[in-house]
């Protein structure tokens, strides 16, 4: 893995292509009060950059890449990670690849769906989580933070890969794709104050 520690924004050099593995890292779980304070992104190749945010998140290079409509961005549960964007970056992220909710569509044997099980079960790697609650919005972050954060995005290429010809062994890949253009949507609900109600039911 080689990992490329950004401040600020990403460089204007920096490419990627039509698939890109992304994570974010907050100061807590409630999107209102903890701020989003690192992107991490990778294509798939060994390769991730990690970028920690300034206060005032003037980051053109990476807004545009999470808004572009031709670059598939692939999450686990991006049903927050949508949300945290859009209430701190101001950019509708899509479209969108959740492996999460790949993974329940698919794995109904299963109980567990955090990334690190799935990674387990589906790919043999075992990831730490040590640092998932570490301060996020130090001054810098520590060489294993981000080692952390890369490692976050490293692996979501491959699930997506496996979990896709599980959807489709099992005949939910349509249901997951309209289960994955409804995320945006979703995390617009979440923040405008549905988060738990379900609005589906009676």
């Amino acid at each position: 893995m080689i990992t490329h520690y950004h401040r600020g924004d990403l460089p204007h050099e920096v490419s990627f292509g039509d698939v890109v593995a992304v994570d974010t890292e907050t100061m807590g779980l409630m999107v209102r009060r903890d701020r989003l304070c690192v992107v991490q992104l990778s294509n798939g190749d060994g390769q991730c950059h990690v970028v920690q945010l300034a206060r005032d998140y003037d980051c053109p290079n990476l807004k545009n890449l999470l808004a572009a409509p031709q670059v598939l961005k692939v999450f686990h549960f991006a049903r927050f990670d949508l949300a945290v964007i859009r209430q701190y970056l101001s950019v509708v992220c899509a479209p969108v690849y959740c492996t999460k909710i790949a993974s329940r569509l698919a794995r109904t044997n299963v109980e567990r769906h955090g990334l690190k099980d799935v990674c387990r079960d589906l790919l043999g790697i075992e990831m730490s989580k040590q640092q998932q609650m570490s301060d996020w919005g130090s001054t810098e972050l520590t060489p294993q933070q981000i080692e952390y954060a890369a490692t976050d995005v490293l692996h979501l290429h491959a699930l997506k890969s496996r979990l896709d010809h599980l959807l489709e062994r099992e005949g939910r890949r349509e249901l997951a794709q309209a289960c994955f253009q409804f995320l945006p949507h979703r995390a617009a609900l979440d923040l405008a104050g549905w988060g738990e109600e379900d609005i589906f039911s009676h």
